[in-house]
């Protein structure tokens, strides 16, 4: 079924814009008639949504089944790698490139090392005395300083997450969408971007809060002038959310403390601190957000740590291989089992009590701590650390569903609406088809 209507094309610009906005859900935008709802992605996550979008395909094919994965070879949980030959299969841009088209990503997970003309994605230098060095990878290696030089100030990647997370990532990362379509030698013909700050005050807050509110305010802001950009340079345009997310009525739900009573789950007793074992460890649950993959030692551990699982409060489904197939992330990278939170709650990824905490479990640490930890978006106690309190949060997400709808808008001439997330990577693929 075609997507676009090809007579409407043959006065279409000739370039696309497709924006990925953190958190933009029906939920929020229902009431304005520009957007139009479509089913997630599941798991509806970051790292999923785009893999999925980049490749029009599942994460059965494309192996990002979330933002963390456990990799066997190494017994070693890591979240957020940037390396695009994570994400497995054919991109929808090859033959488009192939024709002499040029494609951009912007802020997209999975882009270093892509077969692109032009990236642009936050990678800090930590130092080895602390802190860190701010810093984007870009291709061509000279765009960073050129877009400094155009927005005024290098980006920060303190407002990109942490308790100091807020709209200013935003800010630098559309006037960067906008010097790159103005930068006429180079703009690409597709560009593809992403927009954070919508999702931290959804998480902190809420949906429904004024905080929620207000960031959607400034995320209508950034379409706007985005339209006048793609309307200066020539540009069509796909706004498309990549997951929804939905208050926290329940709150937390610790499997990794019911794995590690039940006997399944290893620590390392270090200064009285518990790090984690898992090369001995039976089961393990990498938790994100409202999914969490549970890898497990043998059969055996499998069916013990389904039996644990299945009774702990606010857990929805534990799906088997088998099931995971009919969901669409049944993945050798992904768990021997997957859990999902029931509506209202979220994974916690922790093992322990704060008195036993690991170093890193009171820091922003997105790359040591093998679950996703959303109480980094507050301060804690002492001065210095994030926060261990798991009350906090007011909204998460992962589920898919009814009420779980993500938005969309688009200036293409798309028909029939597209119904899905995948709809819209396939009419992106239909567009450059066209071309």
């Amino acid at each position: 079924m075609s997507l676009l209507n090809p007579t409407a094309l043959l006065s279409a610009p000739q370039k696309l814009l497709v924006v990925d906005l953190a958190a933009l859900g029906w939920n929020l935008v229902s009431h304005l008639p520009e957007f139009r709802p479509a089913q997630a992605v599941f798991p509806a996550i970051t790292c999923t949504a785009q893999a999925s979008f980049r490749t029009a395909s599942t994460p059965q094919e494309h192996g990002l089944v979330a933002n963390g994965l456990f990799f066997k070879d190494l017994t070693k949980v890591l979240f957020w790698e940037q390396s695009a030959t994570l994400v497995q299969g054919p991109r929808i841009w090859e033959a488009f490139r192939a024709k002499g088209h040029t494609v951009g990503l912007m802020f997209w997970q999975q882009s270093m090392g892509e077969a692109v003309d032009l990236v642009v994605t936050p990678a800090p230098i930590h130092k080895h005395s602390g802190g860190m060095i701010q810093a984007c990878y870009t291709q061509p290696a000279s765009l960073e300083a050129r877009l400094n030089e155009a927005i005024g100030r290098p980006f920060n990647l303190m407002n990109y997450w942490g308790p100091l997370a807020n709209h200013k990532s935003s800010d630098w990362v559309v006037e960067a969408i906008a010097a790159v379509m103005q930068m006429r030698d180079t703009a690409p013909d597709l560009l593809l971007t992403y927009i954070p700050h919508l999702d931290y005050d959804l998480q902190r807050y809420g949906p429904e809060s004024p905080q929620a509110k207000k960031a959607l305010d400034v995320t209508l802001g950034y379409l706007s002038r985005l339209k006048s950009v793609c309307a200066e340079c020539g540009y069509d345009y796909i706004f498309v959310g990549d997951y929804a997310i939905e208050g926290v009525k329940r709150g937390a739900v610790f499997p990794n403390r019911a794995l590690r009573e039940a006997g399944l789950f290893s620590v390392r007793d270090i200064r009285d601190m518990a790090y984690t074992d898992f090369f001995t460890s039976r089961a393990f649950a990498v938790v994100d957000h409202q999914i969490a993959n549970v890898y497990c030692k043998d059969a055996a551990a499998t069916e013990s740590a389904r039996a644990v699982l299945e009774k702990v409060e606010g857990v929805a489904e534990v799906l088997d291989r088998e099931q995971q197939s009919v969901r669409g992330v049944a993945h050798p990278r992904g768990g021997d089992l997957v859990i999902v939170a029931e509506n209202g709650a979220w994974f916690a990824y922790p093992w322990f009590e704060k008195k036993e905490a690991p170093d890193y479990a009171g820091h922003v640490d997105i790359h040591n701590k093998p679950g996703y930890d959303p109480c980094e978006l507050f301060f804690g106690w002492p001065p210095g650390t994030v926060s261990f309190d798991t009350k906090k949060i007011r909204g998460s997400h992962g589920n898919t569903g009814p009420g779980f709808e993500i938005a969309w808008t688009s200036s293409l001439p798309l028909d029939p609406a597209p119904k899905t997330f995948l709809d819209l990577a396939r009419a992106t693929e239909a567009w450059m088809n066209a071309r």
